[in-house]
C-alpha cells in the first residue's frame, strides 16, 4: 500500500529539489537530494547501510522544512479569541472548506427553507455578522472561501452553493472546486482559516459534523503548508456563479 505521504516543502526554488515529506500514517520523514557520489566521501561515513543512499541537502532545508516536534501539541484556543481574529487581522482572511455537511447549518431557518424548495431568504439573516463583514471588507481587507463539492453534491453541498449569494453580498469572494480536484492537487482534508499568511487556525469537527474545538498554528513550516494548499485551490476554484452555472447544465 502506497505511503499517504504530505509535502512539506523545498528551498530550492522552481526545480523542486531537494525536499522534504512526511509519512502522514508513521510520522517518517523523507528527504530527496542529489546522491553523494564521490568515493573517498562515502568511505568517511560511518554506519552507512548496504542498501542506503547518502544524499546531500542544505541544511537550511531541514530548519525550514523539518519537523520541530516529535509529536506536535495542539494549542486549542476558545471561540472568543477565535472571533477576534476577524477584527484583529491586517489584510487577508481565506478558508478551505472541506466538509460533506456541517451540523451547525442544519438547525437554521434558511437550512429548512433550502430543503423544502423554497427561495432562501438571505436578507437580515445573521445581521451582526454581516455587518462586521462589510466594516472590515470597508478597510481594505478580503475575505475569501473556497468550498470542496462532491459528485453529487451533497445536501449541505448545496445549500452552501446557495449561502454564497449573501456572503458574496457583504464582500467575501466565494469559489467552489470539485472534490476530485482537491484530490487531484492534494489538498489538505481539513477545515481552516489563513490569516495573513501568518497564521492558521484549525477546525477541528467530530463525527457528526458538529465543531469540537479550535487550533492555533502559528509554526512557519506548517504555515507554509496550508499556505501553499491555499493557493492551489484558489488558482483551480471557480467562481460560485460559474461553477452553480456548470452544475445547472450537468443535470
Amino acid at each position: 500500500m502506497a505511503r499517504r505521504l504530505r509535502f512539506n516543502g523545498t528551498g530550492s526554488g522552481v526545480n523542486g529539489c531537494p525536499a522534504v515529506h512526511e509519512d502522514l500514517d508513521t510520522g517518517e520523514v523523507i528527504i530527496h537530494g542529489p546522491a553523494l557520489t564521490d568515493p573517498d566521501d562515502i568511505a568517511r561515513l560511518r554506519h552507512l547501510g548496504q542498501d542506503e543512499v547518502p544524499i546531500v541537502v542544505p541544511r537550511e532545508l531541514l530548519v525550514d522544512f523539518g519537523p520541530k516536534e516529535v509529536t506536535r501539541v495542539p494549542n486549542v484556543i476558545g471561540l472568543d479569541e477565535f472571533d477576534r481574529l476577524f477584527t484583529q487581522f491586517e489584510h487577508t482572511a481565506w478558508r478551505l472548506e472541506t466538509r460533506r455537511r456541517y451540523a451547525s447549518d442544519e438547525v437554521t431557518d434558511t437550512y429548512a427553507q433550502f430543503t423544502r424548495g423554497e427561495p432562501v431568504d438571505w436578507d437580515g439573516k445573521d445581521a451582526e455578522w454581516c455587518a462586521e463583514r462589510r466594516a472590515q471588507t470597508a478597510l481594505g481587507k478580503r475575505f475569501e472561501r473556497v468550498r470542496i463539492i462532491d459528485s453529487p453534491p451533497t445536501p449541505g453541498q448545496l445549500y452552501l452553493l446557495d449561502n454564497a449569494r449573501r456572503n458574496s453580498s457583504v464582500g467575501e469572494d466565494i469559489r467552489n472546486l470539485s472534490r476530485a480536484d482537491a484530490e487531484r492537487l492534494q489538498l489538505p482534508e481539513e477545515d481552516f482559516w489563513i490569516f495573513d499568511s501568518r497564521l492558521v487556525v484549525l477546525l477541528n469537527f467530530d463525527d457528526a459534523d458538529d465543531l469540537v474545538n479550535v487550533e492555533l498554528i502559528t509554526e512557519p513550516v506548517e504555515v507554509n503548508r496550508y499556505a501553499q494548499a491555499r493557493d492551489a485551490a484558489t488558482h483551480y476554484a471557480a467562481p460560485y456563479e460559474e461553477f452553480a452555472a456548470r452544475l445547472a447544465a450537468s443535470e
